[in-house]
């Protein structure tokens, strides 16, 4: 039943995602600022930290395939991005403190990272022409302030459901 659920909610996301991307669409936030929301990939960095790594990289490789399928030219970059920096995450809470801030923090910086190598990937084959100044700019500075409100208004509500489904507790 929990696996029912967590995919549902991974569902809602993916779906929410969309829906916010497609209503804050163009010019609604000014012509010349790019908002990527990135709820799912939060979702799956939550999952990791509170849950399990296992479940972190198994849904993070789901739903990045899914991701890559649905939006993106470059099939595999979400695919194998989700579940590395989910492993990432998972080993550098093993290091850090694992209170609610030290979540969002992570969780932002996972985000900006994401963010980044798919930039240089795009830079890489030529699917972009901007410089990493311009893209600060106009897409990370305004991806990275959207999900950080998204994050602290989601961090709290997402340890405590992610706790109640008891996913350290399994021995697969």
């Amino acid at each position: 039943m929990r696996y029912f659920i967590l995919s549902f909610i991974a569902l809602v996301f993916f779906v929410f995602e969309s829906i916010f991307a497609q209503m804050f669409a163009g010019d609604a936030f000014g012509a010349d600022k790019i908002l990527v929301p990135h709820f799912m990939m939060i979702f799956v960095f939550f999952l990791t930290m509170y849950g399990s790594r296992k479940m972190g990289m198994f849904y993070g490789a789901i739903l990045g395939l899914t991701y890559d399928v649905v939006y993106t030219e470059i099939l595999g970059i979400y695919m194998f991005l989700l579940p590395f920096l989910a492993y990432l995450i998972s080993k550098s809470m093993k290091i850090l403190q694992n209170n609610i801030l030290i979540a969002c923090l992570t969780a932002l910086l996972s985000t900006a990272v994401l963010e980044v190598v798919i930039f240089q990937m795009n830079i890489i084959l030529s699917f972009a022409d901007m410089g990493f100044g311009e893209f600060a700019e106009r897409r990370l500075i305004p991806t990275l302030l959207l999900n950080l409100a998204f994050i602290i208004i989601s961090c709290y509500p997402l340890k405590r459901m992610i706790e109640k489904l008891d996913l350290q507790g399994e021995t697969e």
